[in-house]
């Protein structure tokens, strides 16, 4: 499912890839490089929050810690 995101700083409209329909998590525009922590549901944008790199380091941090303690799919 794809979903156009429009950058609250420079008005340019981006697109992302979504699962589901809600998602809250970074958004980096392509153009102005301005990063984001949005909130989207039932595939609509709902919030903006500026997010620091640092900020950003530290969720992607996160959820590769996430990842790599995920136990893997029982069959």
């Amino acid at each position: 499912m794809m979903i156009t995101i429009k950058c609250p700083k420079c008005g340019t409209e981006g697109s992302q890839s979504l699962l589901k329909p809600d998602y809250e998590g970074p958004y980096r525009c392509w153009k102005c490089r301005e990063l984001f922590v949005i909130t989207i549901k039932g595939n609509e944008v709902k919030s903006w929050k500026p997010l620091t790199e640092e900020e950003f380091a530290k969720m992607q941090e996160a959820e590769a810690l996430k990842a790599k303690f995920k136990k893997p799919p029982q069959d």
